[in-house]
Parts: structure tokens; sequence; C-alpha cells
């Protein structure tokens, strides 16, 4: 593969941040809203709420927007472009989870809730994105800029799975999915990127707030030792949320990622338990791999595999 592409950007670059009412969204838009040069466009579904959060100026734009809504994407997109002529970095940070036990999700409010919670986390997420892409190639260049960034915040969620959030680590999967094929699609001379922000612990309110819903118990699942019931008591515990990260540091790596004039990579894991975790899953699957050598080649035809080729070169 040819090597990365270094990204440059501009001292007047354009944010589009979702989700900047709170968390990470909320620190980062108040980065931006303070730097000298950049400009922001920080949205919430309530934008109105932003004003009493965020530094307002010239520089600043507050919009309203739904990311369940498509209509509300496509009105929001248009009017950052309408205002500042480009956007450079796309921040898909809005989203929430979903947490209990899997099996409390197939009927009645708990099915809803499953759905709406991969609806919001996923689908929000492939839209905005894909409207970046459009702009950082068509729209940008007609402000002399080429190109863009594209941040979809997936969280450690998206790349390693726990006991009682399925669907919130089906929606984040999905995003994780989808982010390295489009970044496999565009061409390098569009100049666009994509990295996946992957925090660990943060000091949200994120568990507190309306940002993770809770699903009635199961009645098979309500013992202490159910892996679920330990993960609720650990997500609920004052003494080990003192341990997570500010959220303003996060914005900060987030920032320094696409200031850097350095390739982005596809994927940041924040925080370190957020980096052993993902190093650690690596080794595992190593490990597994290993072990089912044999049986994985056992069905080649013949030694000449050349789909098995392609792939590798390709990825």
């Amino acid at each position: 593969m040819a090597a990365a592409k270094i990204y440059n950007l501009p001292k007047d670059a354009v944010w589009f941040i979702t989700g900047s009412s709170s968390g990470i969204g909320l620190a980062l838009a108040q980065l931006i809203a303070s730097h000298p040069t950049q400009r922001l466009v920080a949205t919430a579904r309530k934008s109105s709420k932003l004003t009493e959060l965020i530094s307002q100026s010239e520089r600043v734009l507050f919009v309203d927007l739904d990311v369940t809504s498509e209509e509300s994407i496509d009105a929001a997109v248009n009017t950052a472009v309408s205002k500042f002529g480009r956007i450079d970095v796309v921040v898909n940070n809005a989203g929430y989870a979903l947490q209990g036990d899997t099996e409390s999700s197939l009927e009645g409010e708990g099915k809803a809730q499953a759905r709406q919670v991969v609806e919001t986390n996923f689908w929000g997420t492939a839209r905005l994105s894909i409207h970046a892409m459009r702009v950082f190639r068509e729209e940008n260049p007609k402000t002399g800029q080429q190109g863009g960034v594209v941040l979809n915040v997936t969280s450690l969620g998206g790349f390693a799975g726990f006991p009682g959030t399925a669907y919130y680590h089906a929606g984040k999967f999905a995003v994780e999915g989808f982010t390295e094929s489009v970044s496999k699609e565009v061409k390098p001379e569009w100049n666009i990127h994509f990295c996946l922000i992957e925090p660990g612990g943060t000091s949200t309110r994120f568990t507190d707030g309306g940002s993770m819903v809770w699903l009635a118990p199961h009645p098979a699942y309500t013992a202490p030792d159910c892996p679920a019931r330990i993960m609720e008591g650990y997500i609920k515990n004052p003494e080990m949320k003192k341990t997570w990260t500010p959220a303003e540091r996060v914005a900060g790596a987030m920032y320094q990622v696409v200031a850097r004039a350095k390739p982005i990579p596809i994927r940041l894991p924040l925080t370190l338990g957020a980096w052993q975790v993902v190093k650690a899953d690596i080794a595992a699957c190593e490990k597994e791999l290993d072990e089912v050598k044999d049986l994985s080649i056992s069905v080649e035809v013949n030694d000449e595999n050349k789909v098995g080729e392609f792939l590798i070169g390709n990825y």
C-alpha cells in the first residue's frame, strides 16, 4: 500500500461537531471556539442550549441537528457550507449507550430501545460521513482547500465488546467497519482522511445523564455474579469514576491528531486503559488464529490462493 499522506490543517479550518452540548463534544467545541483563527459549527438537538456553554463570535455557528433525521442532517450540512463555504473536519460524536441484559430486548420497549441506539450511533454517523466526503471533494476546492478529515467517535466499545452493552457495541462496531471500508474507497488525490476515536473511561455525564439508557433487568440475570451485573457495578461506582480521564484531555488529543501534520491513523485509542485493551485483544486474536491455522487453510483447493493475495494487497 502507498504511504499515508499527511494532512495539513488550515489555519482557518471549519470544524463541524455533533453532540456539542456535553462531554467530549462540548470540550472539543469549547477548544475550537477559543482558538484565535479556527471556525466552529457546533450542533445539538436544541442548539439554543449552546449559547450558555460555548463562547460566541463570528467564527462560531450554532445549528440544530437531530442525527436520527436525514432531513436534519442535510439541512445542518447545507447551513454550515452556506455560512463558511466549506467544512474541514467533521466530528461524529453524538450518540448514547444502552446498558442491560440483551435478552430483555426481544419485545416491547426493550426492542424499540435496541433499534434506536443502533439508528442513532450508526446511521447518523454514516450519513454525515458521506456528506463530509462530498463536501471535502466538491465544495472545499472552491475555497482553495482540498480534502478534509472525518473523526468518528466510537469509544473503546467500537473495538472490544463488554457484557451488557450488546446493541451499543453493534452500532459502534458498525461505524468502525463502515469507516475502514470508505477510507479505502476515496482516491488519494482527494486528500480525505478518517480516524476512529476510541476513548476509554472518560469523565463526562455520559453514564449519569440521558446518554445512557438502562434496559429492565432480565430475571435470568439477577445474580450479582452475572457479568452484566459486575459491569453495571463498575459503571455506577463513584470511586472508579475518579480514575477516568477528563473530557478536555480527550478533546485535546483529538485536536492534535488532526493538527500535528503527521499521517492520521485509522484508529486512535485514548487513555492507557483503551490502548492496553486494544493491544490485548489483538494479541488474543493472533494467538487464536495460530491455533486454528491448519483448519483455516484446510479448505483451500490449492496452494495458489489469488483471492487471498488480492485482499491482503488491498487491505
